[in-house]
């Protein structure tokens, strides 16, 4: 499928707001891809499809996932919305053709994050938090960071942002997004 064929497939299966976030985060992604030197296509297309799950309600999510052979952990079970980026890690080759390990990766890894995350990884990770069309306290300071820090330091002030913002609405943080900050504060330290 072309990208071009992806893009309308996407906007048949999505909101009319879900689809304008996706084409944010696309073209945010690429725009970090030139920036820290990583390949803009694949940086345009997980981008694209990163919400691609985003098709289906929360409550059909830990169905999806069973059909997909995706283990439901307890944080997924209490928040069945933290399924969306598994299933559409699968979903961009059964839906859209694309079989890409390191694309299925940073989908799989865009909303919770994991240590030893890739540069793709950590750029659609930080490009949905930042797209044009969010609009919340401190993403304006966000924006600021993509044009001027490195990598690592984006993607350390977002995890420990998104951090305080889950437990300042008294919510289960992801063993993911620990292990993800920890494990890049433990290689800061040893540079």
């Amino acid at each position: 499928m072309t990208i071009d064929e992806m893009r309308r497939e996407l906007q048949r299966r999505l909101k009319r707001g879900r689809f304008a976030h996706s084409i944010g985060v696309a073209n945010t992604a690429v725009k970090l891809a030139k920036r820290f030197g990583v390949d803009e296509t694949k940086a345009y297309v997980a981008g694209l499809l990163h919400d691609c799950a985003r098709e289906f309600e929360n409550d059909e999510l830990p169905a999806q996932a069973d059909i997909r052979g995706i283990k439901i952990g307890d944080v997924e079970r209490a928040m069945p919305l933290l399924l969306h980026p598994y299933i559409g890690a699968k979903m961009i080759r059964e839906i859209y053709g694309v079989d890409d390990a390191e694309i299925s990766q940073a989908i799989w890894r865009h909303t919770v994050g994991a240590a030893d995350m890739t540069a793709l990884d950590k750029i659609i990770y930080f490009a949905d938090m930042i797209e044009p069309n969010r609009n919340y306290p401190g993403v304006e300071k966000l924006r600021d960071l993509a044009e001027t820090a490195e990598l690592d330091e984006i993607l350390l002030t977002a995890l420990s942002e998104s951090i305080i913002f889950v437990v300042q609405k008294n919510s289960l943080v992801h063993p993911d997004t620990i292990a993800a900050r920890n494990f890049l504060l433990l290689n800061k330290t040893r540079d």
